[in-house]
């Protein structure tokens, strides 16, 4: 399967589960023997009469029960009470949220069932294995804990293939929804293109002839004819530098009138006007006249920020997803845990992320290969961005789960053509994909059958 971080790098192009990752149960922390069986969150979906439960709502071919919407209440409430704080009290809008929530998820999960998607008995025991293989259990002991909680095994494997299903599906509807046509790339580029045009570098040598504040007529000549000399004698071929160290009054006269490379937005506009023709090692055919006297100006060097050349990273991660099992005080505890691990030389990023990463990464130890600026979700790329080669983060919170990264090299590389309008395409994917998914998601609702029960 397709796994998490190359979805992410197609920058918002539908996203498939890993095999870690296929289900929230299979973000299940599988209890120890002897702690209480968590009931509510593991009472098999679509159930009723468990333990006083009922049915609250039919959507399609599939029901939600009071305990389900009870464990999402309990969800919205903690989430909103932070971290060691009081519990949220529960309110109608709270409840109301909790169950659209509930049916919006049976209105995908019913339309992907029935959409003729298949997902195969092979991809389900990988991603049985992968639960198991996070929780530290043989496939035995997976069963035998199941059987513990309540958990129909059948109803296991059922769920997990579900989430594969709706992974997949989603994935080929909203890409549908996200075309990008080649006028969309050609204007996203142009107006890119003129942004970094503005701020393009330029180094650029000047020779002054400064021209004193209230100078009479002679003065102004004389210093004007000084300067004409000068760009006379460079532009019959005399050294550049020479010339500036001989006549120039600029504070860089030593460096041969070399101001050295800045941003044009740092220079002055007339100054990038007057070399904007030049060719570098080009000097310009006239003079510059500005508050500080004459300049002769010559082009030393044009440092190209339109994005053809670019710092790629390789990182690697490890990734917990979160889950109505599995906390983001959980989630990041566990891996500062992992990061203790490395720190200390007790245990190495590859095979922590091997072990316990829920992502198709996972079998190269979380190596992401080398990747592109824009590639990931802001919240991954901001934290990768601050570390150093060698360095790891702390946990980093984005909205697919829990990251721990670490780079391991940086490069400056150039893109072709092909590629720049590649990365274009995936940025503008990724401008049109929430809003894309968001609309079809109202559309399935729209069409839904949905029957609210009252309780019995």
């Amino acid at each position: 399967m397709t796994d998490l971080m190359h979805r992410l790098r197609l920058l918002g192009t539908a996203l498939t589960l890993s095999l870690g990752a296929a289900s929230t149960i299979a973000q299940l922390q599988i209890r120890s023997p002897g702690q209480a069986p968590a009931a509510a969150a593991l009472q098999p979906r679509g159930s009723a009469g468990f333990n006083g439960d009922y049915i609250i709502a039919v959507v399609n071919s599939d029901l939600v029960t009071a305990g389900e919407l009870q464990q999402r209440i309990d969800r919205l409430r903690a989430a909103l009470s932070g971290r060691g704080g009081a519990p949220a009290p529960v309110t109608e809008a709270m409840r109301e949220q909790a169950l659209e929530s509930l049916i919006e998820e049976r209105v995908l999960i019913t339309y992907a069932r029935d959409s003729g998607t298949r997902v195969d008995d092979a991809e389900v025991d990988r991603a049985v294995q992968s639960v198991a293989t996070q929780n530290k259990l043989t496939l035995d002991q997976l069963r035998e804990r199941l059987s513990a909680e309540g958990i129909d095994f059948a109803r296991f494997r059922s769920s997990l293939r579900d989430q594969i299903l709706l992974e997949r599906v989603r994935e080929r509807e909203v890409i549908q929804r996200t075309r990008v046509s080649d006028a969309d790339i050609d204007k996203y580029l142009a107006e890119r293109n003129a942004v970094s045009e503005r701020d393009s570098e330029l180094n650029i040598a000047q020779i002054l002839i400064p021209v004193p504040e209230g100078a009479g007529p002679e003065m102004l000549d004389e210093r004007k004819a000084r300067a004409e000399a000068a760009l006379t004698r460079v532009r019959g071929g005399e050294d550049f530098a020479t010339v500036a160290r001989e006549v120039s009054e600029d504070s860089n006269r030593a460096s041969g009138g070399e101001i050295g490379m800045r941003p044009t937005n740092r220079l002055p506009d007339a100054f990038v006007a007057q070399v904007a023709a030049l060719k570098p090692g080009e000097v310009s055919p006239t003079l510059l006249r500005s508050g500080a006297g004459w300049h002769v100006l010559k082009l030393i060097e044009r440092r190209d920020t339109t994005g053809i050349r670019i710092t790629q990273t390789r990182p690697r991660h490890i990734l917990l997803r979160l889950s109505p099992q599995l906390s983001v005080d959980v989630a990041k505890q566990r891996l500062a845990d992992m990061r203790a691990q490395i720190e200390r030389g007790s245990a190495t990023f590859e095979n922590l992320a091997r072990q316990f990463s829920e992502d198709g990464s996972a079998a190269q130890g979380g190596d992401l290969g080398w990747v592109n600026p824009g590639a990931f979700v802001p919240e991954f790329e901001e934290a990768m961005n601050r570390l150093p080669v060698g360095g790891l983060s702390v946990p980093v919170e984005t909205r697919f789960g829990v990251h721990l990264i670490e780079v391991v090299e940086r490069r400056e590389t150039t893109l072709d053509t092909k590629q720049v309008r590649e990365q274009a395409r995936n940025a503008l994917r990724a401008q049109k994909y929430e809003e894309a998914y968001r609309e079809w998601v109202k559309e399935l609702r729209s069409r839904a059958y949905v029957e609210m029960r009252d309780p019995p």
